[in-house]
């Protein structure tokens, strides 16, 4: 940590993917609202949405238009059966991709659970100066996410680096030369 930083509060929106489950029951989505707003950030939206891959990559892109959203945190969605859509319209929507954060929650994820990780598709990206970050569908997977990998890098005081500091320069490919 950089004592010398101060905190800086981010706005984050976040997609539970599910056919069947509502806002009541939606366990994995609170874990992060609660998480997002205990350190001290803005849940600036959240939303469920079903398996269909259109629907969860057009609420993305509404999202990453939206000046009032930095971050977007989607739960579920991302295993290996047939209905597990939610990395492919993750990366409809991607300009970029942050390939090291699937392989760091594969990392945090075989401490908790194993060979079982290998099981796991999570993903992260960039569009439109919004990062994007699909987890599993489980409160654990969200909670080993948040703490393990998110909670740092959403945080300017952390050093040696994180993913605020870079915010104003995500779109920096769009201004004119």
């Amino acid at each position: 940590m950089k004592a010398d930083r101060p905190f800086i509060p981010v706005r984050i929106a976040v997609l539970t993917v599910s056919d069947t489950r509502g806002i009541g029951e939606d366990r994995s989505g609170q874990v992060l609202a609660d998480r997002i707003t205990a350190a001290g950030h803005v849940l600036a939206g959240r939303d469920i949405l079903p398996d269909e891959r259109g629907r969860i990559a057009e609420q993305l892109r509404v999202w990453c238009a939206d000046p009032g959203i930095d971050v977007i945190l989607s739960t579920g969605g991302t295993g290996l059966t047939g209905r597990d859509v939610t990395i492919e319209a993750h990366r409809d929507v991607y300009e970029k991709e942050i390939t090291a954060f699937a392989m760091v929650f594969a990392m945090v994820s075989f401490a908790k659970i194993g060979a079982s990780a290998v099981q796991s598709r999570a993903t992260g990206g960039v569009a439109g100066g919004t990062y994007l970050f699909a987890l599993p569908g489980s409160p654990g997977a969200c909670r080993d996410a948040w703490d393990g990998i998110l909670a740092a890098q959403l945080d300017y005081r952390n050093a040696p680096c994180n993913f605020v500091e870079i915010m104003p320069r995500l779109e920096e490919h769009m201004r004119r030369k």
